[in-house]
């Protein structure tokens, strides 16, 4: 894959300074040095050392992404929202991991993406998960389809300008909340369990934004932001008001409203494309349980 930049600066610079300002990581060039990649000045091999002058171009020959063969490929198919050359949205369904871990070594919706992109034929077949969800959460899901674009999204995620929201029902004790509030409480694991995390003093700071939409004396309807992206997190912050999610066993949610897994779903997508930079937004509409069970309730 190839990038290239002009570089309109009057005083003189190195490449690797220059290349630095364009998100380009010592790790990456360490990459196109030794895995058969190139560096060009006006289609010119140099080095990073070499002085660019102004209006020379640079372009950066990155090489492809072979497979890492412990990841499996799986022929399921995807939903695939949005795809381009660099990125990949998909609408992930319930009742499967996001990665293999290992009570689900396989069947994720890794494998979904590793399959695919082996059907496609693509260039780079290494999978990057960009955003993840719980095994039963649905929703909008990305992945990067090369190192640069992860690593472009990952400034992103750590500088808060890739905004995730969800909608969850919730039950319990709802006249706990309120029409708009935050929940910033810490998150760490629950010593009593292998997978449960809860609200502890000792925890990892923790913040999530919600907004009631509707709400009857069997659940609410909650619009959710998350400012943090810590394990369970929606999960954990609502059962620690006393409202848990419908569906939610783990967490102490009610299991006699149909839906039987956490009513949970990413609804919407919102960040700056890494190399066009321009500002995407995807909405996906929820799953048939949860749209049953609202117009059923509300």
């Amino acid at each position: 894959m190839r990038f290239s930049y002009p570089f309109e600066k009057s005083e003189p610079q190195q490449i690797k300074y220059f290349l630095k300002e364009q998100g380009i990581s010592k790790g990456l060039l360490a990459k196109v040095k030794f895995q058969g990649g190139q560096i060009l000045v006006n289609d010119h091999v140099q080095n990073v050392l070499y002085f660019l002058q102004e209006h020379d171009i640079v372009t950066v020959v990155i090489p492809d992404e072979k497979e890492h063969e412990t990841l499996l490929a799986d022929d399921a198919p995807l939903d695939i929202v949005f795809e381009d050359k660099h990125l990949l949205i998909v609408n992930k369904p319930s009742n499967i991991s996001s990665i293999p871990a290992q009570y689900h070594p396989n069947q994720t919706m890794a494998n979904r993406v590793k399959g695919y992109y082996k059907r496609q034929g693509y260039a780079n077949q290494v999978v990057h998960v960009v955003t993840r969800l719980d095994r039963d959460t649905t929703g909008l899901m990305l992945f990067a389809k090369h190192g640069f674009a992860h690593a472009k999204l990952d400034v992103q995620l750590r500088e808060k300008r890739l905004h995730k929201h969800y909608q969850a029902l919730v039950c319990g004790e709802l006249a706990r909340l309120n029409a708009h509030e935050e929940i910033n409480a810490p998150i760490g694991r629950d010593m009593r369990s292998i997978l449960k995390r809860e609200v502890r003093e000792d925890g990892q700071p923790a913040r999530t934004e919600y907004w009631v939409q509707k709400k009857t004396s069997t659940c609410a309807l909650v619009d959710i932001k998350l400012h943090t992206g810590r394990t369970h997190q929606i999960r954990v912050h609502f059962e620690s008001i006393g409202c848990p999610l419908v569906g939610d066993d783990m967490y102490g949610g009610r299991m006699d409203l149909s839906v039987q897994r956490q009513a949970l779903h990413c609804y919407h997508l919102e960040f700056t494309h890494p190399f066009t930079h321009e500002p995407l937004s995807f909405y996906q509409t929820l799953p048939e349980d949860m749209a049953t069970l609202i117009q059923a309730t509300f």
